[in-house]
């Protein structure tokens, strides 16, 4: 295979992660702070966030043009990550995952060896989380 040719598609490949980054951010956003939008905000950003849809199906849908699609999610988007800018609540729900996970683990590793330091992280982790919260 010639070394353009697997190149490209390496760039396509990247370019379909860095896409389903932005749709799992975009799903997190809506799912905190969509309620915040309008009816018509919410469900053009549910057509193309969650139902995968066009801007041509959605502004079809819609009665309006593609652009006015593509400005109404630029929009959106633009409104929930200021809402996160200001709240952080994602941001909180993340860390109290990573810290759950480390509680899991280590509760896990403690009923093997009954070591006490590890029940002493797990207080120190869920110290934390009630902190946080």
């Amino acid at each position: 295979m010639p070394v353009m040719l697997r190149y490209t598609r390496f760039e396509r490949s990247i370019k379909r992660g860095v896409k389903m980054e932005q749709k799992v951010e975009q799903a997190y956003l809506y799912d905190f702070y969509g309620d915040l939008l309008n009816e018509r905000q919410r469900k053009i950003y549910e057509d193309f966030v969650f139902h995968d849809l066009s801007l041509g199906e959605i502004a079809e849908e819609e009665g309006i043009s593609r652009q006015g699609v593509h400005d109404m999610i630029r929009r959106c988007t633009k409104a929930l990550e200021g809402y996160e800018a200001k709240l952080h609540l994602i941001e909180k729900f993340r860390n109290t995952k990573v810290c759950v996970a480390k509680i899991h683990a280590l509760a896990t590793e403690y009923h093997s060896t009954y070591n006490e330091l590890l029940l002493d992280q797990i207080e120190q982790i869920s110290n934390k989380i009630l902190e946080e919260l």
